[in-house]
């Protein structure tokens, strides 16, 4: 069984950051893909950005250029550096793993709100 557990949100202004943290139990971590989601009110989850057990990124068009997905394979912990925040950056955000295409597991979720 695997625990994930999210931490890292909070109240921020237009042009801050953040930094999400996922804190993962188990052997699973370094193999997996591990991503982020976030979920806006009334708005579908969203997939922001994930990182392969390999290293290998993806980054929505919405955060490129702005977040930083990377993981310590020590610590068994995902980040996502969030910077030049903006309103529209406002969710839940999800810490997910994904191990062989068919285990999947999700953290709580930890509220980012960004506003003046």
């Amino acid at each position: 069984q695997v625990q994930l557990v999210e931490s890292g949100g909070g109240l921020v202004q237009p042009g801050g950051s953040l930094r999400l943290s996922c804190a993962a139990s188990g052997s699973l971590f370094r193999l997996a893909v591990m991503g982020w989601y976030r979920q806006a009110p009334g708005k579908q989850r969203e997939l922001v950005s994930h990182i392969t057990s390999e290293g290998t990124t993806y980054y929505s068009d919405s955060v490129k250029g702005r977040f930083t997905i990377s993981r310590d394979n020590v610590r068994n912990t995902v980040y996502l550096q969030m910077n030049s925040l903006k309103p529209e950056d406002t969710a839940v955000y999800y810490c997910r793993l994904t191990y062989t295409g068919h285990l999947e597991y999700w953290g709580q979720g930890t509220q980012v709100t960004v506003s003046s």
